[in-house]
């Protein structure tokens, strides 16, 4: 995590205190809000900042139900992270997994079709998540929830700076919530917080009142709400993030592209959109490595390299969501969540450190491949 350093801002944080006003929306949280919009998003739309990306999703995924109380499943994909479950349970919800993209990894069109011809007079919200940062195609899900009448927010937690291709930051202007983090492990690193952006302000301003209590009056609840502010702190974090964000993106863009160089026998992510700021750089292990994946992962440890793999085991095999959840057939989210893992990336990392991150892994691969022809050559499979 490299958040900036509260150690640098002391007048900064002593305006604060001078101030008196830590929480509720104040004036550093609203100059961040103005910042992000300006900056970011380019002056589409509006954004409303949350103390946490989960609580924006809870926020957002209640408020789009509230027309739909009849009905009780969210639909989203099992390949994202644990929040995007929990959110859509918090609010009142029933997480219904569908499959993923072979090439893309996110939701499956014709999967999230065949689910809705199912159970679209039941589904509530749609909840597609953007993996890894990756762009969605966002007219897909519009037209989709036009034609079966379902509320919609978008998971966009890891796709601050990424870029669609209209060159806009993804999700500039929807009509619907896209919420976005602001965690100390994310590009864009504060401390913790999100963003909920939305072309739609009488949204935003409905999501703003239920992040404050369901105050629309002076401490006078009109709706269903729960305290979603963002510190004052957290606000002057975001502030200073924005100042060198898009050297940050860029040296990120940089090193994702030496990786996707230097290793061309390996599986990528198909990029949507002009750009993506990986946080790190997920890629698919060839299928005949993936049961020793363990061992790559111990043997890049041992070499002093960092690798992990995200989303795995994805959200159906987690114990809480398995009892709890109602799974589609996830028979690519299987494979892919399977083969995945995640080379470190960062801001200050130099060439020659991406080229020995690729060298070592090539190194370990030829290892295990190596060992599975000479120990166990029935499991390579012929098209390996």
């Amino acid at each position: 995590p490299r958040p900036p350093a509260l150690s640098k801002l002391s007048s900064e944080l002593c305006a604060i205190e001078n101030s008196g006003v830590f929480s509720n929306y104040g004036p550093v949280n609203t100059q961040l809000e103005k910042a992000l919009t300006d900056d970011l998003f380019d002056g589409l739309g509006g954004c409303l900042t949350t103390s946490s990306a989960t609580i924006g999703l809870i926020l957002a995924i209640r408020e789009a139900a509230e027309l739909f109380t009849d009905r009780k499943y969210a639909l989203m994909p099992s390949f994202t992270f644990a929040a995007t479950a929990h959110a859509a349970i918090w609010a009142g919800l029933t997480p219904l997994f569908c499959d993923i993209d072979r090439d893309t990894w996110a939701m499956c069109p014709r999967s999230v079709k065949q689910i809705l011809e199912t159970y679209g007079d039941r589904v509530a919200c749609v909840i597609p998540y953007a993996p890894f940062g990756n762009c969605i195609d966002l007219d897909f899900y519009e037209r989709l929830t036009s034609k079966y009448n379902i509320g919609m927010v978008v998971d966009a937690a890891a796709s601050l700076g990424s870029l669609d291709y209209s060159g806009h930051n993804f999700g500039a202007g929807f009509s619907n919530p896209v919420v976005f983090s602001m965690h100390a492990t994310k590009l864009f690193a504060t401390a913790e917080g999100g963003v909920i952006h939305c072309g739609d302000g009488d949204r935003l301003s409905r999501l703003r009142a239920m992040g404050n209590f369901g105050f629309t009056q002076s401490r006078v609840a009109t709706m269903l709400g729960l305290n979603a502010k963002l510190s004052e702190i957290g606000a002057l974090l975001g502030l200073e993030r924005l100042r060198d964000f898009k050297e940050i993106v860029a040296a990120h863009v940089a090193i994702a592209d030496l990786y996707k160089t230097q290793l061309p026998e390996f599986t990528f992510q198909r990029v949507v959109g002009q750009r993506v700021a990986y946080m790190f750089m997920p890629v698919l292990l060839p299928a005949s490595c993936a049961s020793r994946r363990r061992m790559l992962i111990d043997a890049m440890a041992r070499r002093g390299i960092g690798v992990r793999h995200y989303f795995s085991p994805h959200l159906a095999e987690h114990p809480f969501f398995a009892s709890k959840c109602v799974i589609g057939d996830l028979t690519v989210t299987q494979e892919i969540a399977w083969r995945v893992i995640s080379l470190p990336m960062s801001d200050k990392m130099a060439v020659e450190e991406v080229t020995a991150v690729c060298k070592i892994l090539k190194e370990e691969m030829g290892v295990l491949l190596w060992e599975l022809i000479f120990y166990h050559p029935a499991k390579l499979p012929n098209s390996d």
